[in-house]
């Protein structure tokens, strides 16, 4: 084990230290959620076109980005072209499925917190060892072992493209998002690669997990 740490610290610092000031900024904004929220509404729209829904994108796109409720304003002005029974099936669905999702982040956070509170790891900012070794671009105080980044990003890709997967060609694309979203942690100093890869073996069992309950109960209340 005081061997595999070891390998871990030698290539964070391999790794950290690839990075360049005139990049920092860059990666800055890859590490925060805000920025990926059109990459966010642009995987909804799949969920929903999924579904059935004749949304043209664009409008579906600027609806989302600049309303808060307006993905659902663009399914309730689509409901013209349904009868009601199957549109309710048809929302019913895409509900479950952001119901699914939203557990499965809180479920996949909470996991996160409850490792880091008690293998208590410090963050490679917060490690003397590598003080004047590492490039430190961001600190923070909290743990690092496992990456919550790692783990809610790789949960919900993976349950999003099991569910999709079949509907759309190249879907497995959808995992670029964890591996440059997490990469960022490391890039940053906020995370080892030991904590990015538990996070991402941690999130995709998870996100399996709930694909399969969602298969399960989909079957049993028929979503």
């Amino acid at each position: 084990m005081e061997h595999l740490i070891n390998l871990d610290k030698e290539l964070f610092l391999f790794l950290n230290g690839l990075g360049s000031e005139p990049f920092d900024g860059f990666w800055k904004i890859i590490t925060k959620q805000l920025y990926w929220i059109p990459f966010f509404i642009a995987v909804f729209y799949l969920v929903i076109k999924k579904e059935g829904f004749n949304v043209s994108f664009w409008r579906y796109f600027l609806s989302a980005l600049f309303l808060p409720i307006g993905i659902f304003i663009v399914l309730f002005f689509y409901r013209s072209y349904y009868n009601d029974e199957i549109f309710l099936k048809k929302a019913k669905n895409v509900f479950v499925i952001i119901l699914f999702l939203t557990v499965l982040l809180t479920f996949t956070d909470q996991i996160t917190n409850l490792f880091k509170y008690s293998f208590e790891r410090l963050r490679p900012c917060n490690n003397p060892e590598f003080d004047g070794l590492m490039r430190e671009v961001i600190t923070r105080k909290s743990f690092s072992f496992f990456s919550g980044h790692a783990a809610n990003s790789m949960a919900s890709t993976t349950f999003i493209v099991l569910i999709i997967r079949k509907y759309y060609k190249h879907t497995y694309l959808l995992f670029l998002f964890p591996l440059i979203f997490a990469y960022s942690r490391i890039y940053l100093g906020l995370h080892y690669p030991g904590d990015i890869l538990t996070g991402y073996l941690v999130g995709g069992i998870f996100g399996f997990g709930f694909y399969k309950l969602y298969l399960i109960l989909g079957k049993k209340y028929n979503f």
